[in-house]
């Protein structure tokens, strides 16, 4: 049954350098930036764990925050605004996704209940209760169907969610070891990585037919920690063509592997020294990809700074450091052309960063 899931893996076709960032610039000066573009607070003394640009839009973000809502900010307009916010959860949100096209966004709370948004009007289009009645951690989309959605519970349990019905799917389901903290897929959808509270990081095969989940491998990375942050890429850069996952564990430790097969098998290939010992950061893999030595990742950190990693390099790693939050930086997103970076801290804070042009 698994031999039949499997794909062999091809490398991307590989796209133009663009705008600013042709040419033989480093990497610490391709990734300089000029200071704050903007400052949201509508979440202030309440964390926002998640925030995450439109999927190929340049001025469109949306976070969660655990005061129960959700914000949509527009960037394009001056200054930038909240263009709508999405209330309805009764207690914390803990995660969301935009759908391919960016009509809709899909949330998971402490309610126990997933919810479907129409980003245009922030109207609540359904509400998904877990049927354990247990707290919903995390979402992800199914990249290539957008109609289901896998959720992660503090009950340990996966679940495929058909969003058009509000069902689950059939077979869709599946156990860890602990509470579901992280999710990811591989851009083809066929191999889902699903990360726990445990330390653990398991792979499941995603029949793309029936919605099945059929686990694969599991990885210990430290007992005990928890994995709050899994980013899956097909590629790096040129000199790094592997498929990679990008984890952030609470082990003071950015970790980069190496996808080794097509069940998701794991290699460590880097670590990069990050504080982060209890809170749940999240790390990205940067957008575009570079046509120069190196490639960049950028992670949140419990010291209240950005830092952005050059992958290809053993020591002196660091390209880039950002200060100006006042707590833990929970997640980091670039918007599609990396001319703008957007970080959120435990206090509420969102800030936009503005990439220098050269």
């Amino acid at each position: 049954m698994m031999r039949g899931l499997r794909a062999a893996w091809c490398p991307p076709r590989w796209p133009r350098p663009v705008g600013p960032w042709q040419g033989d610039t480093t990497l610490s000066e391709n990734y300089a930036f000029a200071g704050m573009h903007h400052i949201f607070d509508q979440h202030v003394d309440s964390a926002v764990p998640r925030l995450q640009f439109a999927n190929d839009d340049k001025h469109l973000l949306a976070c969660c925050s655990l005061d129960g809502t959700l914000s949509i900010m527009t960037l394009s307009s001056s200054p930038p605004r909240v263009k709508v916010s999405l209330k309805g959860h009764g207690g914390p949100v803990t995660d969301f996704a935009w759908s391919l096209s960016n009509d809709i966004i899909v949330s998971t709370s402490l309610d126990g209940t997933l919810r479907i948004w129409n980003t245009e009007d922030g109207r609540c289009i359904r509400e998904v209760r877990d049927p354990e009645s247990s707290e919903l951690l995390c979402c992800t989309f199914q990249p290539m169907n957008n109609n289901l959605t896998v959720v992660g519970n503090s009950k340990h349990h996966l679940q495929v969610v058909n969003i058009s019905t509000g069902k689950k799917v059939k077979g869709g389901s599946s156990k860890l070891t602990g509470r579901v903290l992280s999710l990811s897929f591989d851009a083809p959808g066929r191999i889902l990585w699903a990360g726990d509270d445990r330390g653990s990081i398991f792979s499941f095969l995603f029949d793309m037919a029936t919605g099945k989940l059929t686990k694969a491998k599991r990885l210990v990375v430290s007992e005990g920690s928890s994995i709050c942050s899994i980013s899956a890429r097909s590629w790096i850069s040129r000199e790094a063509r592997d498929p990679s996952l990008l984890v952030n564990a609470c082990v003071n430790k950015l970790l980069l592997y190496r996808v080794a097969d097509n069940d998701g098998t794991l290699q460590l290939k880097r670590s990069f020294p990050i504080q982060q010992g209890s809170q749940l950061v999240h790390s990205i893999f940067c957008p575009l990809m570079s046509f120069r030595q190196g490639a960049c990742v950028v992670t949140g950190s419990e010291d209240g700074c950005v830092y952005f990693f050059d992958v290809e390099r053993n020591t002196k790693a660091i390209v880039n450091k950002l200060q100006g939050h006042g707590g833990p930086v929970l997640d980091v997103s670039f918007n599609c052309d990396e001319s703008l970076l957007a970080s959120a801290d435990s206090t509420g804070m969102v800030i936009i960063w503005r990439r220098e042009q050269k």
